[in-house]
This record gives structure tokens, sequence and C-alpha cells, in this order.
């Protein structure tokens, strides 16, 4: 089977492009439901804003979840200077977005660019701008406007708890290598989208009921603590594949969870996922993520009785400017197709 490599980074491009941090994924979401619905199923959303749909099948149902939301950052304050204090989306390191470009959304619907930065970023002006702790409350937005007081921020309509959103600086290269902001998770919602297409165009039969469930609020912890549909036996959250130290995961393969900071993922579903995996000629590593959780353990602790499990394509420095190749969108794509067309 082609596994639509055009589709699959065409769709992870166009997401990683929409701002999206938790909280401010109204575009996003209308993104995906736009494409389900050309692709001929009917999404339906809950009342916090996720988007699901059944892409077919009967019996054993089961759903698929990936997070459409991303890191980001909330204007917590106007400074006298002009400059803009944040407060984080998420769990970052600091340094990971200094001298970053951004944008500020403002409530009235005005987006406004501009560059976090510390607020001592000047090798030649502050002795201490090597040293400085890279903290939230040393960090600040450079507005590209002429601001230079609180005053002039209110007037540009800026004000406490409007979102920043991060300048992915996406970079597709011709041998197969994506670069980018926000491949955790928008990666996993490509590949969820290209299953969705195959099954549309008819070159994957489902074996199983199958729902694909987009959260909007995994990066804060509750993306998937409600909405799941009701019927789900089976919960698999696909999420990116931590890469370094001594895991075995990298940017080519698809990593089965046995186990992350919640604990141990279903040890009969881990089991199977290597037996598809192996059986389908999947290039897969099974890892531990110590300081990980993802949208099926908030599922757990909401009380949904299902079995569960977590894979996805090896991303590597995640949290920062990440990095995958094709080749793990792929893998994963198969291993996928292979445990709904088995069941």
């Amino acid at each position: 089977m082609n596994y639509g490599k055009e589709y699959v980074v065409e769709k992870l491009v166009d997401l990683v492009k929409i701002p999206s941090p938790s909280g401010f994924t109204e575009k996003a979401i209308e993104y995906l439901g736009k494409e389900l619905s050309r692709l001929g199923f009917e999404p339906k959303y809950t009342n916090k804003g996720a988007c699901y749909v059944c892409i077919g099948g009967e019996g054993n149902p089961v759903t698929f979840a990936a997070h459409v939301d991303t890191l980001g950052a909330m204007v917590k304050s106007l400074k006298s200077n002009g400059r803009v204090e944040i407060t984080p989306i998420g769990g970052y390191m600091m340094n990971s977005i200094e001298g970053e470009n951004c944008e500020v959304h403002t409530k009235n619907g005005k987006v406004y660019t501009g560059t976090i930065q510390t607020v001592a970023p000047s090798v030649h002006v502050f002795e201490n701008a090597r040293k400085i702790e890279r903290k939230p409350s040393n960090m600040e937005v450079r507005l590209d406007e002429i601001v230079k007081n609180r005053e002039d921020l209110e007037k540009l309509g800026i004000e406490a708890g409007d979102f920043i959103s991060f300048d992915p600086r996406v970079v597709v290269t011709e041998n197969g290598f994506i670069k980018t902001r926000h491949l955790d998770d928008k990666a996993s919602v490509a590949i969820l989208l290209a299953v969705a297409k195959d099954v549309s165009e008819g070159k994957l039969r489902l074996s199983r009921k199958t729902y694909l469930f987009f959260s909007n609020y995994e990066e804060v912890g509750h993306g998937a603590s409600s909405g799941i549909p009701s019927d789900s036996v089976e919960v698999i959250s696909v999420d990116m594949g931590a890469v370094g130290d001594t895991l075995s995961t990298d940017e080519y393969v698809v990593s089965i969870c046995a186990k992350d900071s919640g604990g141990p993922y279903d040890r009969r579903l881990v089991k199977r996922l290597v037996e598809k995996a192996r059986k389908a000629g999947v290039d897969y590593s099974v890892d531990i993520y110590p300081f990980y959780g993802s949208d099926v353990e908030a599922s757990l602790i909401a009380g949904y009785d299902v079995t569960f499990g977590l894979i996805g394509p090896g991303v590597e420095a995640s949290h920062g400017y990440e990095r995958t190749h094709y080749k793990a969108l792929e893998n994963t794509i198969k291993l996928i197709e292979s445990y709904l067309k088995d069941g």
C-alpha cells in the first residue's frame, strides 16, 4: 500500500502553521472538521471543543486519540517599558523559546508579531546576559510595534489573557526530515487524517468500529478527560515517541510505550501492538518514558473503563525545535492500519 507521503506531510505542514496553544484551538479544530467532511465523514464536537468522528467498522469499538493543542504562552501583564510579560502554556524550557518569533492574538481579533527575549538580551549592555536564569519572570515579548510604555500597549488592545503562539519554523527536507515546532502532536493528527483518507478511498477495510478523537487540552493535562465515545472498549493515544538518552526510539520508527510517568500501559494491548508491528514488518521500538503523560491517562483518571495504550512517531528534541522523519510517520500509519485490518 502507498501510505500517502505527500498527503500526510502536506497535512502536517498545514497543521503546524495554524496557531493553537491549549485554549486557542478553534481554527485547528475547524481545519480538521473541514478535512474530515471532505473525506466523506461526519465530525462531531464536544462542549469542550474537541472533535471526534466515526470512520466506519462494526463491533469492538476502538478510539485513536491525538491532540491538536500545542505549547504556547499567554500575556500575563503589560510592562512599563512597553514589553509584555508572559505565562507559559505547557511544560517547556524557557531557553527553548528565547529568540523565537511569536504572535500575540488579542481578544478583539488583532494579531501582533514579536520576539521572545530575556529581560537582559544583549551581551553588550547587560553584565548578566549570559547568566540570567531563564524563567518566566525573566522573559518578555518585544513587539514589532512602536510601544514605549504600558499605555501604548493598551492602545493596541493588548491585555492579560491574550494568547501567544510560537513561530513553528517548519522545514521539510528533500531526504524526508521534517523540522518544526509542534510535531507534538500535530504529526499524529496528520497520521490519523491519513488513516481516515485510506478508509475513505477504500484502501483500508476496517474489521472493527473505529473512532478518531482530537483533543484540545492535552498539554495542560485534561484533554481526553471527557468526550471519548461511550462505547469505546479501547483507547490508544497517538502521540510523539521521545528520543534520547538510553531509549531505543529514533526518528524513523513508531514507538510503543510500555510505561510512562502515569505507570504501565495495558500489558495485553502492548503485546498485541508489538505482534501487529512484527507481522506487518513495521520498524518499531518499545520504550519507557519517565517524564511523559498522554491523553489516555486523562481518560483513565476521569473513569473510563477501557484498555489503553500509547504509540507514536519518534520525535527528537521534544518540546523544543523538534524533528522527525517521514519513515516514522509511515511506520505509525502502517501499525495503526495493521491493527485495524486484523482486529
